[in-house]
């Protein structure tokens, strides 16, 4: 019994189960049957906005398209009306010309006429004026009773005598007119260039003071046995002078830039108030920096101010250097950018390129900013460094030849020189006195004559140059070059001067002889 009911039990399990397998295949098919439907509901409805977009597109293009259609027609026929118009202006001023041309040629008939008349009238009194010239010659000949050639020679050479000593005295009247003009023209151009370029003057120091709160202040920029003023002027190669004068600091250099920095690092140290070794390397460092920067502006604003262009940075960085850097007391940057206006004006005056004048005056001193770290006279070092950075030929010789070094190869080197000597020669421009200048000239004489075997010396160039004659009998060949090196040595010990003194020893053999 028990199996029966076992088997009884699993017929009815398979048959409830059949039963519940085909309830839930009939459920899923309704479910499938539902999605389709709703997937083809979603499926008309996104093909019908589709069809709508698609057209609401079209109309928009249909609309654009003849808008654009009827902007190009109208455009057309406006272009039409305007050249209509200038071919109706045109066949007018054909018209014109040709009513013009008509009276011109009607009036050139009238003189033609004329002329015609006149000419007849004249070869009828050139025929008179021949038959009286022949009378006149045949009475002469007759009174003077010479022959035809013999009068001719007599007459020829008596004009010719006249004509030389006219010829001889216009020209003397001409020349003289022209110097006259001339020194006229060269007094005016300078006189109105110099009222053209008014500039004030004033004179630097080679020492520069920094502030300080206390006497604190100035124990801690000395440090302890002098350690942070030590590490301050090694850093920034400058003289640190902190005396018994209250409140202030004293940085001296003779290198413009230099004092410059330090004097920022100092007033930016006491400002902070922490000052050791390594805190002054670091404000060094970045005060140098922002003094890069400084120094390219300031190149750049000179360049503006004499209204030039496109030029190498070195030279604009060196530029900006000269405004630390003075002659006599003379700030050479400011002297430089009066220097270019004066030449600027000199040359608008003369027809010359006023651009090539100022280029050429404006960087004739550049060789001062780096004269005292490279060897040679400033105008050879300013030409170097212009022919390295692509200057023009005309700018490179105009920068050497302004102090006569070189032989000047066109009118902008004489222009540079004029403006230089006229910038410098300002009343209050430089700080030299005339007894002063004086005095200097004669202390390079003296220390040159002062070696034996020198017969005469001669300090030229404002005192650039000292010219030295020895005597060749007691001066050989091998002593000169020894002599010139010890004046040249003693000069350095004896004398302060800006840039440099060229010492050049003349040795030369004279033979003289008579015939008798």
């Amino acid at each position: 019994m028990e199996a029966v009911y076992v088997a009884a039990g699993v017929v009815a399990g398979f048959i409830l189960g059949r039963f519940l397998y085909g309830r839930y295949l009939s459920a899923r098919e309704a479910t499938e049957r539902v999605q389709r439907e709703e997937l083809l509901k979603k499926a008309r409805d996104e093909a019908e906005r589709l069809v709508k977009d698609a057209e609401v597109k079209a109309r928009d293009e249909v609309v654009t398209r003849r808008e654009k259609f009827e902007r190009e027609v109208e455009e057309g026929h406006r272009e039409i009306r305007s050249k209509e118009k200038r071919l109706s202006n045109k066949e007018e001023s054909l018209d014109r010309k040709e009513a013009d041309l008509t009276g011109r040629e009607r009036k050139l008939g009238e003189g033609e006429k004329r002329l015609q008349s006149r000419q007849s009238n004249l070869d009828k009194k050139t025929g008179e004026l021949d038959r009286r010239e022949e009378e006149i010659t045949a009475r002469l000949l007759e009174v003077s009773e010479l022959s035809r050639e013999e009068a001719k020679e007599r007459v020829l050479s008596q004009l010719e005598s006249e004509l030389a000593n006219e010829c001889s005295r216009l020209i003397e009247q001409r020349v003289e007119a022209a110097r006259e003009e001339v020194d006229n023209r060269a007094r005016d151009i300078v006189l109105t260039a110099i009222q053209r370029t008014a500039t004030d003057h004033c004179s630097s120091n080679t020492v520069s003071t920094v502030d300080v709160p206390n006497d604190e202040m100035k124990g801690r920029i000395i440090g302890r046995e002098g350690r942070n003023i030590r590490a301050f002027e090694k850093v920034t190669g400058v003289d640190v002078i902190v005396d018994d004068t209250p409140g202030v600091i004293v940085v001296s250099a003779f290198d413009g830039v230099r004092r410059e920095i330090a004097r920022r690092a100092m007033a930016q140290l006491v400002q902070d108030g922490r000052v050791h070794p390594a805190r002054i390397e670091e404000v060094v460092a970045r005060i140098k920096k922002d003094m890069d920067q400084h120094l390219r502006e300031t190149g750049r604003k000179a360049l503006r101010e004499a209204d030039l262009h496109r030029m190498h940075n070195k030279l604009i960085d060196l530029l900006g250097r000269l405004k630390f850097r003075t002659s006599y007391g003379q700030n050479v940057l400011d002297h430089l950018i009066e220097a270019a206006h004066l030449a600027g004006a000199m040359a608008a005056e003369m027809g010359l390129d006023v651009k090539m004048a100022k280029r050429a005056t404006l960087l004739h001193d550049i060789g001062k900013a780096v004269d005292h770290e490279v060897e040679g006279g400033h105008p050879a070092i300013g030409a170097d460094i212009a022919r390295r950075c692509g200057e023009n030929a005309t700018v490179v010789n105009a920068i050497a030849a302004h102090h006569d070094d070189v032989e000047k190869q066109s009118i902008y080197a004489v222009l540079t020189q004029v403006c230089d000597a006229i910038s410098a020669g300002r009343p209050g421009a430089r700080r030299e006195s005339f007894e002063r200048y004086i005095e200097r000239l004669e202390r390079l004489e003296d220390v040159a004559s002062s070696f034996p075997g020198v017969e005469q010396v001669f300090a030229i160039q404002a005192g650039r140059e000292v010219r030295v004659l020895v005597n060749n009998v007691k001066i050989d060949d091998r002593l000169a070059m020894k002599l010139a090196r010890d004046i040249a040595m003693e000069i350095e010990r004896e004398l302060t001067y800006p840039g440099e003194v060229r010492v050049t020893l003349v040795r030369e053999t004279r033979v003289v002889e008579y015939a008798r």
